[in-house]
């Protein structure tokens, strides 16, 4: 590949979905490109970027933007966070939304599903304080390949075993051969779509809790302002917003304020008139975590 052919593929990245690639990235260009490449019947990666500035094979480039995004996930990962959810998000809002008994949630770089499933699982060990409650988890990711795994919810022994409690595994999950299935109800909590965090997110309505972790780490300083005020949009006054480790809303947008001693996590600065929650557009139909409707 030459250099200008990865200058090429270092635009389309950024503009397809956000992803910054430093010059000296080649490599994991190439090694990642490569099995597309074969598969498509190129016999070069020259010949795959030639049929990319054709402009005619959508297919191809949005294989080329899955191979390139990082699916990196597991259970309760970083764990914190769903402390934190437990303990601080759904208590505050079983409080305040009393009057609509509904909370909506939107695990906004879903990946395979490991996370919009640790906070199923959550929602679930807190059922008895949720019963007549409507809760939605909308969990979406930029890969179609990655969320139908995450559909099926099956597991290798591996990816069970990190962060998974073993108490857990075995209450909501099956056997079946080397895979382990996640628990139909439990499936049955997460409504999953295919989505670019570059679109509109208006068309999802309001959202009490989003999860965005570990997606910003990939996209340069402006388009992380983007988002994070595109996200604050979306979100009602008293909503929490959810961060990696390694992201942060301080020195990018005055949209969020830092929740004092709780790391990573963020509320609203922005205050929207009521009557704008209640004019919100319905988000998708999901199921309930007691199976209310």
């Amino acid at each position: 590949m030459t250099p200008l052919d990865y200058d090429y593929l270092r635009r389309c990245l950024k503009e397809r979905s956000g992803l910054v690639l430093s010059a000296d990235k080649q490599y994991l260009v190439e090694s990642r490109l490569l099995p597309v490449a074969r598969k498509s019947g190129f016999s070069s990666l020259g010949d795959l970027v030639h049929a990319l500035r054709s402009g005619h094979d959508d297919v191809l480039m949005t294989a080329v933007v899955e191979a390139m995004t990082t699916n990196e996930s597991f259970f309760f990962r970083d764990k914190i966070p769903f402390d934190h959810f437990r303990t601080i998000m759904i208590p505050a809002l079983l409080a305040s939304r009393r009057t609509s008994r509904t909370i909506r949630i939107w695990c906004a770089a879903a990946s395979t599903g490991q996370e919009p499933y640790s906070l199923a699982m959550s929602l679930k060990a807190m059922e008895r304080d949720l019963v007549g409650w409507r809760v939605e988890i909308l969990a979406t990711d930029l890969s179609s390949e990655v969320l139908e795994k995450a559909r099926q919810g099956l597991y290798s022994q591996f990816e069970v075993q990190r962060g998974l409690p073993i108490q857990l595994l075995l209450q909501h999950f099956t056997q079946i051969g080397e895979l382990w299935q996640i628990a139909p109800e439990l499936r049955a909590m997460v409504k999953f779509r295919q989505f670019n965090l570059l679109g509109d997110f208006s068309q999802f309505g309001l959202f009490d809790v989003v999860f965005c972790r570990n997606v910003l780490i990939y996209f340069d300083q402006q388009t992380k302002i983007d988002v994070l005020s595109r996200l604050s949009r979306v979100m009602m006054n008293d909503g929490y917003l959810v961060l990696g480790a390694a992201e942060t809303v301080v020195g990018l947008v005055d949209s969020f304020k830092v929740v004092p001693d709780n790391r990573g996590l963020y509320t609203p600065n922005v205050r929207r008139p009521p009557a704008a929650a209640t004019a919100a557009k319905p988000g998708p139909r999901l199921v309930a975590v007691n199976g209310a409707r």
